[in-house]
């Protein structure tokens, strides 16, 4: 009896059908970059603002001053008396007289320096010369407000942290496709309504939904990708993180084309409307379909398959069930009650939470040279290329492990080299930090592709949406220990994520090989993988089960 692997080759492991479905989900690794990231743009801090005074409208109509006037009068003073004072968070506590001379409100305090006036802090009452070019401006997020900007990235991780477990249970419970669909149409409706806001508040609340929504898709597009391939094409799952980086690059077009943030907005999630099309050409995996114990319904896209593939299938094959292992709700006991799954799932957490912190603090602190956020953004997004490429070119010849441990080592050297070079050769430290930038990267790309592998298919959903959700938890982090640790000594961090690096290097060679080997079905199908002692890449028996085609 053909075990699903050889039925997958002889309908054709990555044929036109494959290879059509690759290329539509992977679209959605644009969108879910530009959500990611697009809070760089959304929340940009305008670049002219100051307090408005009490009344100034007022005196504004009286005496027929434009903004700028406004500023000249009631902000300009304060800083020619006071230079550490801006006028952006701080303003005159005086009475405004214009009964004498609108050219000279302050007149009546002739004898005194403005140095030496009262000041007020400013409340909700700032003016800014694009007012809707940003949350920022929109929301008054600045001064005292200007934490609530990282408050609404950390809400966006929290998010995509309760999509991981909530929308991966779906994946494996009710299906990957009917969860993608569901998630594209929220990110959609969350995306809108988020652009739409009255207040903040209902902002953060639209933006956590559109974070859960959002990894819903992600995380579900990759598995699907992932499970309609042969054993020896799940280099797909390395080549969609290149979407992924495509979507960096393009979002600062976007950002530039569109001068309102809910224009940005709306172009980072209208998309998601049409991925819902898809229910027309992307089916169900089949191997779902198989622990599900639905056979004739993965026996029909198995034929379908084939078809498109120029392929035909044996008419022997007229039934597919489900193999031994019983099908039930999938929980996190089940990741960690059998030896080998739970030093995988430890391991794999731990390398996601790693990824995770040591990426977005190398890219907090490291930052582009230049003052154009545009240009600087779409650098940063290019240096991220060479690691898909790299790992395409490794991941098939040495297989998963080496790759995954020499990108953590070599992460860990660049943190601790950058931590101690002087700061005399700033062009040395930052090529230094861009290595570590491009090894972690690297890391990043190859546990997508390992964390698959290293669960059955009953709970592979479940497994990745969960261990990756410490991938959320590490983005959470990242700016408040980089920024904590900084303050004691600036690079502080780069030898805490040396160590962190360091370590998840040691770990990850526990792990097994999983180079050619089929994707494991059941959870016996992991305790059986090859271990890290023994011999890599050898092809997996076919084991007794009920299935047949």
């Amino acid at each position: 009896m053909p075990s699903f692997e050889e039925v997958l080759k002889e309908a054709g492991e990555f044929g036109r059908f494959q290879k059509r479905i690759f290329f539509l989900l992977s679209q959605t690794g644009i969108t879910f970059s530009s959500l990611f990231a697009s809070v760089v743009f959304l929340g940009r801090t305008p670049d002219s603002f100051w307090c408005r005074i009490p009344g100034a409208a007022e005196l504004s109509e009286r005496c027929g001053w434009t903004l700028e006037d406004e500023r000249n009068f009631t902000v300009l003073p304060l800083h020619l008396g006071n230079k550490s004072v801006s006028g952006e968070c701080e303003r005159l506590d005086v009475t405004w007289d214009t009964s004498v001379s609108c050219t000279s409100p302050l007149a009546r305090y002739g004898n005194h320096s403005t140095g030496n006036l009262p000041l007020a802090p400013c409340h909700d009452t700032w003016v800014y010369e694009q007012p809707h070019s940003s949350i920022v401006s929109e929301y008054d997020l600045v001064c005292a407000n200007a934490w609530m900007l990282d408050l609404s990235q950390a809400i966006l991780n929290l998010g995509f942290l309760a999509g991981a477990f909530i929308l991966g249970y779906a994946a494996d419970r009710y299906g990957r496709i009917l969860t993608y669909l569901l998630s594209c149409l929220g990110v959609g409706i969350c995306g809108i309504i988020a652009a739409f806001s009255p207040n903040f508040t209902v902002f953060l609340i639209f933006r956590f939904l559109q974070g859960m929504f959002g990894k819903g898709t992600w995380m579900t597009c990759y598995v699907l990708v992932t499970e309609i391939v042969g054993s020896d094409q799940r280099i797909v799952g390395i080549v969609i993180q290149i979407f992924f980086t495509l979507g960096i690059i393009i979002l600062p077009g976007i950002a530039y084309l569109i001068p309102t943030w809910q224009g940005i907005q709306l172009a980072v999630s209208l998309p998601n409307f049409l991925f819902l099309l898809y229910y027309w050409v992307v089916p169900e995996s089949p191997r779902w379909l198989l622990t599900r114990k639905k056979g004739e319904k993965a026996l029909k896209i198995m034929r379908n398959i084939a078809k498109h593939n120029g392929k035909f299938l044996s008419p022997h094959y007229s039934e597919i069930t489900i193999s031994n292992e019983e099908v039930s709700n999938p929980s996190f006991l089940d990741l960690v009650r059998t030896p080998h799954m739970r030093r995988n799932t430890l391991i794999l957490m731990y390398a996601w939470f790693t990824s995770a912190l040591i990426y977005q603090g190398l890219v907090m602190r490291l930052g582009i040279i230049g003052r154009n956020l545009y240009l600087d953004f779409f650098i940063s997004g290019t240096v991220e290329l060479p690691a898909a490429f790299l790992v395409i070119v490794t991941i098939d010849r040495i297989g998963r492990r080496l790759p995954f441990a020499m990108s953590n080592i070599m992460a860990s050297i660049a943190c601790l080299i950058t931590a101690f070079l002087p700061e005399d050769i700033p062009w040395l430290k930052m090529t230094v930090a861009t290595l570590g930038r491009l090894s972690i990267t690297i890391a990043f790309e190859v546990v997508y592709l390992v964390n698959s592998e290293l669960y059955p298919t009953t709970l592979r959903n479940f497994g990745v949406s969960l261990c990756s959700g410490l991938c959320d938890l590490g983005g959470i982090i990242a700016p408040f220990l980089l920024f904590r640790l900084a303050a004691i000594w600036l690079e502080l961090p780069l030898i805490i994520f040396s160590i962190l690096a360091a370590v998840c290097g040691l770990l990850v060679l526990l792990l097994p090989e999983t180079k050619g080997i089929s994707l494991p079905e059941t959870v016996e199908d992991v305790e059986q993988l090859p271990s890290h002692f023994g011999k890599c890449g050898k092809k997996r028996k076919h084991r007794d089960t009920n299935s047949y085609i």
